[in-house]
């Protein structure tokens, strides 16, 4: 930045400030105006984000799908947003703030954020009255929560998680599903749950998940729906990847390991702020005819953030640009005239 200042003095930027300047800055403005930023955002833009049916999918069943997950981000410090666990060799606790997001499968960017400590349990985040019938939710099984789940099927929301190991249930109803070599391939149960007065009625789906170069394994899916193929079952857990990928994708292009300010409220701003940037690449990459891939194209925008062009022209066609460029400054100056 400091590199770049001369270019700044349109928005009326002289000097670079200093980390203790934005430190004491960020501690005392609102979060929540960033908040706003985002959301106002997300809202202009959700339709160019829908828009991509290369990288989104054509099922029909795409379009009502959510997913939810949460993402923790280590901090220096426990005393603002508690952590859980300890250092393996110091055996000090490290603080964490969790993120947790929910995100349309046919967008790719969080529609709703929540920050809390890393201590607090992910099943806060569900919700039921913030989903509407015809609704399908993607969930880790960090969220079984029987009484949100009867609570969702009573609103006609459909959910898919993974079975904990550790699950009490009566089973009702059990039939194994093979294929032409006589091994089974899916194998399909009807159970109750019955918990503090609470039976909920679900349906447990294992299947066989065969990966490269790794041992099959069984995988066993919970869900309250009862007339889907188990194959569109499994295929819905299985676009959990998405919001594990948009993690991955933030964490790797916008460096969240160094904070500028230690108050709650300016680790907030810098997380807000990371989601804004990343929201605004993503309708960038929508809107481009050129194929870039993410990082490709953060690290281009990094380079010429400070440059007045038309940037989706430039990366639409980034060699002719530049050919037109060079060409110009090649020009020879024009001959001075005299008046």
């Amino acid at each position: 930045m400091t590199a770049e200042v001369r270019k700044l003095h349109h928005v009326g930027i002289k000097t670079v400030p200093r980390r203790s300047t934005l430190s004491d800055a960020n501690a005392r403005r609102p979060e929540s105006f960033f908040e706003e930023v985002y959301r106002y955002l997300y809202d202009v833009n959700k339709g160019i984000l829908s828009s991509d049916s290369r990288r989104n999918g054509t099922e029909e069943w795409m379009k009502q799908l959510r997913i939810i997950d949460s993402t923790t981000i280590t901090l220096f410090s426990n005393a603002i947003f508690r952590g859980v666990g300890r250092h393996p060799k110091a055996g000090k606790k490290k603080g964490g703030i969790k993120v947790h997001s929910v995100i349309h499968a046919n967008e790719g960017v969080p529609c709703d954020v929540r920050f809390t400590s890393a201590a607090t349990n992910d099943s806060f985040m569900l919700a039921p009255s913030h989903y509407r019938h015809g609704e399908i939710l993607a969930l880790d099984r960090a969220y079984i929560n029987y009484a949100k789940f009867e609570e969702l099927t009573d609103r006609g929301v459909v959910y898919v998680t993974k079975m904990k190991k550790n699950l009490c249930y009566e089973i009702l109803v059990d039939c194994m599903h093979q294929n032409s070599n006589g091994l089974m391939e899916y194998r399909e149960q009807i159970v109750v749950f019955r918990k503090d007065g609470i039976n909920h009625i679900a349906r447990i789906i294992t299947y066989v998940d065969i990966k490269k170069g790794k041992k099959p394994k069984l995988i066993s899916l919970l869900t309250n729906d009862f007339d889907m193929p188990l194959e569109t079952i499994v295929a819905i857990y299985r676009r959990r990847w998405q919001i594990e990928s948009l993690f991955k994708q933030i964490k790797q292009n916008f460096h969240l390991r160094y904070f500028y300010g230690e108050s709650a409220n300016a680790i907030k701003i810098q997380v807000w702020v990371t989601l804004i940037a990343n929201l605004l690449l993503s309708v960038l990459q929508n809107k481009l005819t050129r194929r870039w891939s993410f990082s490709g194209l953060a690290t281009m925008v990094r380079i010429v953030l400070m440059y007045y062009l038309n940037l989706e022209k430039f990366l639409n066609q980034p060699d002719a640009d530049l050919k037109i460029t060079l060409a110009d400054a090649s020009e020879s100056p024009p001959e001075e005239t005299e008046n």
